[in-house]
């Protein structure tokens, strides 16, 4: 399998600036953009990176040059461009300039059709990246303008939707210097909620810490607060506000399937029968809980664009990734923090419960994390645990890479598209030590192919 080695990625563009990524990329790419949609408005949103306003100059501007109007929608969370196509009719499409939880040195675009509607490598980057590279003179007669919106009320608004508290909280949240920190007092406004801020300045050059809640490391701050101040529970968000992790009053970190699964039995409360998606990496637990709130689990292909295809498909009540990012039905199908965030503390404003009594019941099973493995040939790799394990498997899955199902344990290995890389998730319903055990045996199996 060839890996994406460029900036073009599977759910976005990104790179290093100015060595990978450039205004003039930026100039290109939103001229591209524009004739691949034959858009006459788009929307653009950006983070608090340095290169930001930079960037997002750059973009409008090509977008203009094809003859596309801009609505500049000004620095905010990339779910307020998802908001922004969703609310306003008139959008063929928006890109958020942004490279998410990546450290400062990175720059990007995530772009989003009318409607809410993902785009993918397959489903429109591969197009603009190839009017990128053809890069036609600028022949529109007349440039586009630029028109600047602040939606930042409307969008608090529609996720304030998933907020029902019944007692008071203290919260102890981390933005990560990233541009959440900007907003979070105004979604927050008027809610019963004392909150513990940790580096809510936005500052592109990340000074306290990656704005990436999926590492350990970049928790160690939000968890300390936690416990010195005696919070209900601890929040950090990462650099674009559209991915959220959770600890329990105790310091401990919740993982995001875990998460996910409170999320969804506060929906399904009012919502029976309710669809809720979750990736091939989750736990078994996850499932199981769903179907004990009422409602049917379906398993998805890890990213974005997979789920929210799904999810519309079957007219699903919410998503969960295991990287923190969450879907809901009533945010246009689409991911956004806040009312993840929203669900989470309304469903421990209601309980009697500390948090990590609400996840005790569902850290039933014993999961190894996602381990990541170089390699030199990835599809070998997964074809050599086929061969091993499927002959004495209980089921096999190849939803997304190959899962396979061993009775009381079960493992799911996939392969990037962006490196030469397969991921390794592993669980036992049994024990830690068969967890630990077969993950050792695997990952001897993989580094061996």
């Amino acid at each position: 399998m060839k890996f994406m080695a460029g900036i073009f990625k599977s759910y976005d563009v990104r790179g290093t600036v100015p060595q990978q990524l450039t205004t003039g990329d930026a100039y290109r790419i939103g001229k591209a953009t524009a004739a691949f949609l034959k858009a006459k408005t788009l929307g653009v949103g950006r983070d608090a990176r340095i290169q930001s306003p930079a960037m997002a100059h750059a973009l409008m501007a090509g977008i203009n040059a094809a003859g596309c109007d801009c609505i500049d929608l000004g620095m905010n969370p990339t779910p307020i461009t998802y908001f922004a196509t969703g609310v306003m009719k008139q959008l063929q499409g928006a890109i958020q300039v942004t490279a998410s939880h990546n450290p400062a040195q990175y720059n990007g675009f995530k772009f989003t059709r009318g409607g809410a509607l993902p785009m993918s490598y397959e489903t429109g980057i591969s197009d603009i990246e190839a009017l990128y590279k053809e890069d036609k003179p600028d022949l529109a007669k007349k440039k586009g303008k630029i028109i600047t919106k602040d939606l930042r009320k409307g969008y608090i608004k529609h996720c304030r939707q998933f907020a029902d508290f019944r007692r008071p909280l203290k919260v102890a949240i981390d933005t990560g210097n990233g541009v959440m920190g900007a907003i979070l007092m105004d979604v927050i406004k008027g809610l019963p909620l004392k909150v513990v801020p940790l580096f809510f300045k936005p500052d592109g050059r990340f000074p306290n810490h990656e704005a990436n809640p999926l590492k350990a490391e970049n928790l160690v701050d939000l968890q300390k607060a936690v416990l010195a101040k005696k919070c209900d529970i601890g929040v950090a968000f990462d650099g674009d506000g559209d991915r959220v992790a959770f600890v329990d009053e105790l310091g401990v970190s919740v993982p995001g399937d875990l998460a996910g699964a409170l999320m969804a039995q506060m929906l399904l409360k009012k919502n029976k029968g309710g669809k809720v998606f979750y990736d091939v990496r989750a736990t078994k637990a996850l499932p199981e809980a769903v179907k004990e709130a009422g409602g049917i689990a379906m398993e998805s292909r890890v990213g974005h664009s997979h789920i929210k295809a799904g999810m519309r498909a079957e007219k699903a009540l919410m998503a969960a990734e295991l990287s923190g990012h969450y879907y809901f039905r009533d945010f246009f199908y689409s991911d956004s923090g806040e009312s993840a965030f929203f669900l989470v503390l309304s469903l421990l404003s209601q309980s009697d419960a500390k948090m990590s009594e609400l996840v005790k019941p569902m850290s039933r099973y014993f999961h190894s994390g996602e381990i990541n493995f170089e390699v030199h040939d990835a599809a070998k790799v997964l074809a050599k645990a086929e061969a091993a394990y499927a002959p004495r498997a209980v089921k096999v899955s190849k939803v997304d890479g190959i899962s396979i199902d061993m009775g009381s344990w079960w493992f799911n290995l996939r392969m990037s598209n962006t490196e030469p890389v397969v991921r390794l998730n592993l669980e036992s319903t049994k024990s830690r030590e068969e967890m630990e055990a077969k993950r050792d045996e695997v990952s001897k199996l993989i580094q061996s192919a």
